[in-house]
């Protein structure tokens, strides 16, 4: 795979099942260099017989679908290019979609009501005289802001205090309505000039406009965000995700609060508010679900006595039998259970109620991600879906597709059908609905060799070396992941492969710190960054070389982004091997990450420390000086997780010291560049990394570099 193949990586939505269990929608979207964004359409598969995947909408950038409860409609999200997604229906046959709704800056997740009628829905409220809610008055003379809070930004959004994310519901329109053209000109529109000429008043051409763009009311309100939404079976209350607590500016804490919608008919009364489950359980909530019998489940993280303590903490499943009369949650599975059992979920995996009281969630773990079945408060089970990873889920009765990655595709969806509790076991196998990476398979991927090496105290540090075809000896680019509680996995990696189409070995690893492999290996680095995590990558570095005679010990470099970023720039101020590093996106500098960094005031606390001494003994830009590699620095100007002058300082103090280094600046971009930057960024991004490790840890090339004159209308020519 090459950089300019970068269009041949298409992701996959959570997919939707239709009632009568027959088909699933999901959507598919993909880089597109001519736009420059990020396209894609809703798609439909058969469940039965041979499936055939077809496109069914024709939408700039189409996503989230959602069938109704009675399968008559879909809705998702449509977002024209340059422009925020919005509310869409569309008949579930076929058919022109419908807006529903017209937010200033977009909706962002919708619920259908049980009764299908209605849909409640996620958008931000802007300030009134920001974002364009006054016509002509730009960012640049919008008034000037009164910050009193310690989070005020977060990056991919900018400012968020003066545009909260707030609760909606709207009716839904009837799609089979006639449409209303628009009123076409006429005589008595025309009136006259001073000049004598005549002037249209009001001219508009004629057109046929939907008649469905629906009135929203607004449930909640005050200075608050919320995430996630849950209806009660019988549509009388909505659950979603907040943090209204007098502490919430100082914590991390989550709360589960009630909308009453039973007198949601009378504009003029206000939405009565209850908290179902409060921060005194110490919980930061990600991610809520109602099952059939009105049992409430949720995703939450152990936060302490503290409300901060994150780091490292494994997501558990938690369920409440009556949410609606104060039954309080038990934590259903156990972080501290042995390795074997480990259940460490994925906070942003969902959850999937089944029909007979089980639920679905996601696991990482080992680099996998995995389905896993959670019978109340019985026996856990793995799901076998064929595939590394596992992104979403969708189930109807016990029939389950999910959107699947691996060393073979970037996004595909699996067939799965369950057992009921009761009932007697049988093959069900998964099933293969789709293969959109059969062109990303021609290019040539090269699989990982998965590899454990015991480090120099005894510990198994777990990765895998993926290599170029031929004897050798390659060049070897060691690379270090962000997070650090996240992991590398077995499936398919853009990153990986073009390094490897260079003629680069690439060895990636899972330190502790790391998910996937337990708490204890999460919290390990806790204040003490540099350490047990520095060790651990160095040691499968000399354990590959040893392990892989293609590898070549006398060629290496070192590379990686954001907390990768600083353990590379960590590992050449203490170890002076490599030709050279790339330091992207990295937490450089931990004193002056707080106020500067959208989670500044608790990220560095809780990872290095508060204590000046201690800090500076984890701090990269305290250890400069010692730093003798070429070293290209990578940062986006947008950035506000790792706010563009941890890059700029680091840089200087490079420069200064006479070390042979770069800094590379992507405007517009954010700390996501390198997954979701704009198509045209990341192949430049790319590009500027391969001629960086030319420069200064050639190998032989089996690539040809795109170049700006290499693009014919906006798309890369192979």
């Amino acid at each position: 795979m090459k950089a300019a193949d970068l269009p041949l990586l298409g992701s996959l939505s959570r997919p939707t099942i239709h009632p009568d269990g027959s088909r699933a929608v999901f959507a598919r979207a993909h880089a597109d260099f001519s736009a420059d964004d990020y396209v894609g359409q809703l798609w439909t598969v058969a469940l039965l017989g041979e499936p055939a995947p077809r496109r069914v909408t024709r939408g700039f950038r189409d996503s989230a679908p959602r069938f109704s409860p009675n399968g008559s409609l879909i809705g998702f999200l449509r977002a024209q290019a340059g422009g925020a997604a919005q509310l869409h229906v569309v008949d579930a046959a076929g058919g022109e979609p419908v807006a529903m709704t017209d937010a200033a800056l977009g909706v962002t997740d919708f619920r259908w009501h049980p009764s299908g009628d209605r849909i409640a829905f996620l958008a931000r409220v802007p300030e009134q005289g920001r974002y364009g809610t006054v016509a002509g008055l730009s960012a640049e003379s919008e008034p000037a802001r009164r910050v009193l809070t310690l989070r005020y930004q977060a990056n991919g959004v900018g400012y968020t205090t003066d545009r909260r994310l707030h609760v909606f519901l709207a009716a839904v329109p009837n799609v089979w309505d006639e449409p209303t053209p628009a009123s076409a000109p006429s005589a008595a529109d025309v009136t006259r000039t001073e000049s004598g000429t005549d002037a249209a008043a009001g001219f508009i051409a004629a057109a046929i406009v939907p008649s469905g763009l629906a009135v929203a009311r607004q449930l909640t309100d005050g200075d608050f965000d919320h995430s996630g939404l849950a209806f009660s079976p019988d549509g009388t209350r909505l659950l979603t995700i907040s943090a209204r607590h007098a502490g919430r500016d100082c914590d991390l804490r989550g709360q589960i609060i009630e909308l009453d919608l039973k007198n949601i008919e009378d504009a003029e009364t206000v939405v009565p508010v209850r908290t179902v489950v409060g921060p005194e359980g110490n919980l930061s909530i990600s991610g809520l679900a109602c099952a059939e019998n009105g049992s409430l489940w949720f995703l939450a993280t152990d936060l302490g006595l503290a409300g901060r303590d994150f780091v490292g903490r494994v997501t558990a499943l938690y369920h409440c039998s009556t949410p609606f009369d104060d039954s309080a949650p038990i934590r259903v599975t156990d972080p501290e259970q042995n390795d074997q059992d480990r259940l460490d979920l994925d906070p942003a995996g969902g959850i999937t109620p089944l029909a007979d009281g089980s639920a679905l969630v996601l696991r990482g773990t080992r680099g996998r991600v995995e389905l896993v079945r959670v019978h109340g408060q019985g026996p856990v089970e793995a799901v076998d879906c064929g595939a590394a990873v596992v992104t979403a889920v969708a189930a109807c009765e016990f029939t389950v597709v999910v959107a699947v990655q691996s060393a073979g595709t970037t996004g595909d969806l699996v067939f799965v059908r369950l057992d009921r509790n009761d009932a007697e076991p049988r093959d069900a196998g998964p099933r293969r609905l789709t293969d959109f990476s059969a062109a990303l398979r021609a290019t040539g991927l090269v699989s990982g060799i998965e590899l454990t090496v015991t480090g120099r105290d005894g510990y198994p540090v777990h990765g895998w070396v993926h290599a170029p075809p031929g004897p050798g000896p390659h060049p070897v680019l060691l690379t270090i992941h962000g997070g650090p509680f996240a992991q590398y996995t077995g499936a398919l990696l853009d990153e990986t492969q073009v390094y490897v189409d260079a003629g680069y070995a690439v060895v990636l690893c899972n330190p502790r710190g790391s998910s996937g492999y337990g708490e204890a290996h999460g919290r390990a680095i806790r204040q003490c960054l540099g350490t047990l995590d520095l060790a651990d990558v160095l040691d499968f570095l000399d354990g590959a070389l040893r392990a892989e005679p293609v590898l070549d010990p006398d060629r290496v470099g070192i590379m990686g982004g954001s907390y990768g970023g600083y353990l590379t720039a960590w590992t050449i101020a203490h170890d002076h091997r490599f030709a050279a590093a790339i330091v992207e996106r990295g937490f450089l500098d931990p004193e002056a990450f707080v106020g500067t960094s959208d989670i500044g005031d608790f990220f560095g606390d809780e990872y290095a420390g508060t204590d000046a001494e201690l800090l500076r003994s984890q701090s990269p830009q305290f250890q400069v000086g010692h730093v003798v590699t070429p070293t290209l620095v990578l940062h986006s100007a947008q950035d506000l997780r790792c706010p563009l002058a941890q890059g700029e300082r680091y840089y200087a103090a490079l420069k200064r010291g006479g070390v042979p280094t770069e800094l590379v600046i992507f405007p517009g971009e954010n700390h996501d560049l390198s997954r979701t930057g704009r198509p045209r960024h990341r192949l430049e991004r790319f590009e500027i990394i391969l001629d960086w490790w030319d420069r200064h840890l050639p190998a032989t090339p089996t690539h040809r570099r795109t170049d700006e004159h290499d693009l014919e209308n906006g798309h890369p020519v192979r």
